[in-house]
C-alpha cells in the first residue's frame, strides 16, 4: 500500500461538538439512532466488552453520520453471529426497519462486504481489508509474527500477539498447533483483561480513568456476556474478582510476566511477557503482549513459568531488538480518490445504495503501511472527498472508539476496526472463498465447475469444492475425489508450476499462456479446462476447472468462450484471497 504522505503541521483537527468535530470517546452530544442496537454503539462511555464497543445512555454527536453508525451495527452483529445471519435476523438484532437493512446489505454486497444469499447475509473476504488497514498501520503483524511461529514451532505450543483494546485484549496475530484440543481464539477477538495473562501487563500502565471505566464495565456486565470470544461466567463477579486482579496487575509489574491459570475455562493456561515499544519516544510503553498457551494436560502454569517463560522472554527480545532496528517505511506516493466509484454505484443504484456508508467505509482504508496517522486534508485527498464529508465520517469514527487522535492534527485507528468482520473471516479457507464465485461461473457458462489443489507427494490432485450444472449429463466429480495429476487439466496448471519435469508433458507451453486443456485424454467425449488460482507470492496454489462433453463445446468455443468466464473468476477468487491471506493464513483445504 501507498506510504503515508507528507504531514500537515498547521492544520487543526475538528474537535467535538457543535464546532464540526471529532467527539471524544466519553462525550457526545446531539441526535443519535434510535434503536437499541445502534443506540449501544453508538455510545462509546463503556469499557471494551461491550457489545458495540459503546455503553448506554451516550448519544452520538450532532455531525455523526447516521447511516455509517447503522451500517457498523449491522456489520458488528454479523460478527457475533460468527458471519451470517438472515435478513429478518438482522432486523431483530439491530432493531433497524427491514427496508433499512435491505438498503445496508445491498450497499454492503455492492462493497463486496457481504454477500446476500436468499434471505442470509454473509460477510465476504474483502471486509477484511478494513482490518487489514489497522494491522498494516500497525506494523506488528508484519514483523513479529515471523518470530512469533517460529516460538510455536519450537515449544510446540500455541503463541500469540495481542494488544490493548481499552479494557480488553483483541489478538493480532496467532500461531496454532493443529490438536484435538487446541487454541480457537481468531485474530481480531476481544477477551476481558481481567481473564488473561496479557491484561495484567498492560493495566500496568492504566491511569485512574481507565481503572474506573474497567470497574464500570465489571458492574454493567458482571458476567462478561459482552465477551462472545469466551465462555461467560457461572457467577456473577464479586470483590474478591477484583481485589484478585489489582494483585495480579501488581505481581505483572514486579515480575515483568503474567500467568493465566484457568482464568477463561478450566484447562487453559498461558504465561505472558510484553513486548516494549520502539520509536515512540518511551521506551517502557507497551507494544504488544507476546504469549504461549497450553493446556493442563501438557503443562501447569507453574511447568509454564518455569519451563517455557526463558524461551518466551528471549524471543520477546529478539522482537524488541527487530523493532528497535527496523526504520519507519520509506514514504512513498498516497492513495487518492479511494472513494470516487460510489457515485457511480449510487447512478446505477438508486435509493438501494446508501453513498455516505459506502465512503465512511471507505475512510478506514485510507490508512496503511506508512500512514498510520494521518491528518483530515490527508484522509480527504486519499478518498478524494470533500474535507466536510471525510470530517463527519472521522467524528462518527472516534465517537464509535474505531478511530483516535494521538495528537490534536492526526487520526489513527484503533483496534476496535477488528471487530469488523475480521473474526469470523480469519479462518476462512479457499474452498469457502472460491465457492460462490464457482456458483456464478457455473451459473453463467452452464457446466460444471471446480476448485482443485495439488495433494502429497505431487501426483494426485484433490477436488476441494465444486457447483454441478442442472444439465441430465453432466461431470460426475465430488469433493474429495482424487485423480492423477497428469491426466487433469486442474493437474497440468499445478505441476508447470512445481520444479519436476514430467515426461510427455509441455508444461512449460502450459506456464506460459496460463491455462491447460486436455482434449479426452481421461476419458473418451470429456473435455476439461484449466486456469491457475496464485497467492499473494504468485505461487499456483489451486486450480479452477471446467469440464464438459465434447459434443457441447469445441475446441475454438473453448478457448472462446469458456476461457475468457474461467480467468475472470480466478481474477476474482485470488482478490478475495489476496485480502483474507495478508496476515492469516488461508487453508487451501
Amino acid at each position: 500500500m501507498p506510504a503515508k504522505p507528507t504531514h500537515d503541521a498547521h492544520e487543526a483537527a475538528p474537535r467535538a461538538g457543535g464546532t464540526g468535530a471529532a467527539a471524544s470517546p466519553s462525550s457526545g452530544a446531539g441526535a443519535g439512532a434510535p434503536t437499541e442496537a445502534v443506540a449501544r454503539l453508538s455510545a462509546p462511555s463503556a469499557g471494551a466488552g461491550t457489545r458495540a464497543g459503546a455503553g448506554a445512555g451516550a448519544e452520538a454527536p450532532t455531525e455523526a453520520v447516521t447511516p455509517l453508525i447503522r451500517g457498523i451495527a449491522v456489520l458488528r452483529e454479523l460478527t457475533e453471529a460468527d458471519g451470517t445471519l438472515s435478513l429478518s435476523a438482522l432486523e431483530r438484532a439491530t432493531g433497524l426497519a427491514r427496508s433499512t437493512i435491505d438498503r445496508i446489505t445491498a450497499t454492503l454486497a455492492r462493497m463486496d462486504y457481504v454477500r446476500v444469499d436468499g434471505r442470509d447475509v454473509h460477510l465476504a473476504p474483502r471486509l477484511m481489508e478494513l482490518g487489514n488497514a489497522y494491522l498494516s498501520a500497525l506494523r506488528l503483524p508484519a514483523l513479529l509474527s515471523a518470530r512469533a511461529d517460529a516460538l510455536a514451532d519450537e515449544l510446540d505450543e500455541s503463541v500469540s500477539l495481542a494488544v490493548a483494546d481499552r479494557d480488553g485484549i483483541r489478538f493480532i496475530h496467532q500461531a496454532t498447533r493443529r490438536r484435538a484440543m487446541s487454541l480457537s481464539f481468531r485474530i481480531g477477538d476481544l477477551l476481558p483483561a481481567e481473564r488473561t495473562a496479557p491484561g495484567p501487563l498492560f493495566a500496568t500502565q492504566w491511569t485512574d480513568a481507565d481503572w474506573q471505566r474497567w470497574r464500570d464495565r465489571r458492574a454493567s456486565d458482571p458476567r462478561d456476556l459482552s465477551f462472545t470470544a469466551v465462555p461467560p461466567r457461572k457467577y456473577g463477579a464479586d470483590q474478591r474478582n477484583d481485589e484478585a486482579f489489582v494483585s495480579r496487575t501488581e505481581e505483572a509489574a514486579a515480575n515483568g510476566w503474567a500467568l493465566d491459570d484457568q482464568l477463561i475455562e478450566p484447562g487453559l493456561v498461558a504465561v505472558s511477557v510484553p513486548v516494549r515499544s520502539a520509536h515512540t519516544g518511551d521506551s517502557r510503553k507497551i507494544a504488544c503482549v507476546a504469549s504461549v498457551v497450553s493446556h493442563t494436560s501438557r503443562h501447569t502454569a507453574h511447568d509454564l513459568r518455569t519451563t517455557l517463560l526463558p524461551r518466551l522472554r528471549s524471543a520477546v527480545t529478539e522482537m524488541e531488538r527487530e523493532l528497535r532496528r527496523t526504520p519507519p517505511p520509506e514514504p512513498g506516493p498516497p492513495p487518492s480518490d479511494l472513494a470516487l466509484w460510489t457515485g457511480a454505484s449510487k447512478q446505477q443504484l438508486g435509493r438501494d445504495f446508501i453513498e455516505s456508508l459506502a465512503r465512511g467505509l471507505t475512510v478506514l482504508t485510507a490508512f496503511g503501511e506508512g500512514r498510520p496517522e494521518l491528518t483530515l486534508t490527508e484522509v480527504a485527498q486519499a478518498t478524494g472527498l470533500a474535507r466536510a464529508t471525510a470530517r463527519r465520517a472521522l467524528i462518527t469514527y472516534e465517537h464509535l472508539g474505531l478511530v483516535t487522535t494521538p495528537n490534536p492534527r492526526t487520526f489513527t485507528l484503533t483496534p476496535r476496526v477488528l471487530s469488523l468482520g475480521f473474526p469470523p473471516l480469519s479462518r476462512t479457507s479457499l474452498p469457502e472463498i472460491a465457492q460462490p464465485h464457482l456458483s456464478d461461473l457455473t451459473s453463467r457458462i452452464h457446466e460444471s465447475t471446480a476448485l482443485a489443489v495439488l495433494a502429497d507427494p505431487g501426483e494426485e490432485i484433490q477436488y476441494t469444492a465444486r457447483v454441478a450444472t442442472g444439465r441430465v449429463m453432466s461431470v460426475n466429480i465430488t469433493v474429495g475425489t482424487r485423480r492423477p495429476a497428469h491426466a487433469t487439466a486442474p493437474g497440468r496448471v499445478l505441476l508447470a508450476d512445481t520444479p519436476t519435469d514430467h515426461e510427455g508433458l509441455d508444461l512449460t507451453s502450459i506456464r506460459s499462456q496460463g491455462y491447460a486443456l486436455v482434449d479426452e485424454e481421461l476419458e473418451e467425449g470429456l473435455r476439461s479446462l484449466a486456469v491457475p488460482i496464485r497467492d499473494r507470492a504468485g505461487r499456483v496454489v489451486a486450480a479452477l476447472n471446467t469440464a464438459t462433453h465434447a459434443s457441447r463445446h469445441t475446441l475454438r468455443e473453448c478457448m472462446t468462450d469458456l476461457l475468457p468466464a474461467l480467468a475472470s473468476t480466478a481474477a476474482r477468487i485470488e482478490s478475495d484471497l489476496h485480502t483474507a491471506g495478508r496476515f492469516t493464513r488461508v487453508s487451501l483445504t
